[in-house]
């Protein structure tokens, strides 16, 4: 059996049960605020809210934000399947996670990421689901960079055809010509500074105001009753 594609509680190894902990507060936040945009997944988003790109460009968008740092595949998938898009009912939903599946091979992995889709949309069949692609890691090339690579390309062709599903490369301008990743991008090779942040989630912001102006345009055409 693929374990990224069973749902998994995560272990609470430091014994203060922080994890469900933030997962029963990211139920009670989509409860109170009716997200338009809700990012889900591990620490690369997670992070993410902690930049000035977060507040300058997503913030406004109405977005909550339910990543973990740490989360994997069958983490993620767990928190959806015990009420984290129940009582939602957002337009978008941003899904990245994957890269902490370190020991997984990249079509489990795939598998896994494809799992979450199909869960998401079970809940909000009419929600896009817009996929970042996993960024490359570590200073220099190595074995995760080429698997989150092979990752990415399983899942393009996997959800090609899928209703309302659209991955977005986010990848570009991280690795140098000389194979690096500068710590002015990633301070620690797998998470992003404010400057990597802005880079590599511009892709992505356009995406959004792009669909979330579609979907403006297509209420106001709607016939009222």
């Amino acid at each position: 059996m693929n374990p990224c594609t069973v749902a998994t509680q995560r272990i609470d190894a430091d014994g203060d049960d922080r994890w469900l902990s933030v997962h029963k507060r990211f139920i009670s936040d989509g409860h109170e605020k009716d997200p338009d945009v809700i990012f889900i997944g591990d620490c690369i988003l997670e992070t993410l809210q902690d930049t000035e790109t977060w507040y300058r460009y997503f913030a406004p968008m109405h977005c909550l934000n339910f990543s973990i740092r740490g989360d994997r595949c069958e983490n993620v998938l767990w928190r959806i399947e015990n009420g984290e898009l129940d009582n939602v009912k957002p337009k978008i939903v941003v899904l990245h996670v994957g890269t902490n599946n370190v020991e997984n091979k990249a079509e489990d992995i795939a598998e896994g990421i494809y799992e979450i889709i199909q869960s998401i949309r079970s809940r909000l069949p009419e929600t896009y689901i817009v996929i970042p692609s996993l960024l490359p890691r570590g200073h220099q090339a190595n074995k995760l960079r080429d698997k989150n690579a092979q990752v990415n390309q399983l899942v393009k062709e996997k959800v090609i055809g899928l209703n309302r599903v659209q991955t977005v490369d986010i990848t570009k301008g991280l690795v140098q010509t000389d194979n690096s990743i500068s710590h002015h991008d990633m301070f620690d090779y797998k998470n992003l500074t404010n400057t990597g942040a802005k880079k590599v989630f511009e892709p992505v912001h356009d995406l959004l105001s792009q669909i979330l102006n579609e979907n403006e345009v297509e209420h106001d055409l709607t016939p009222s009753e």
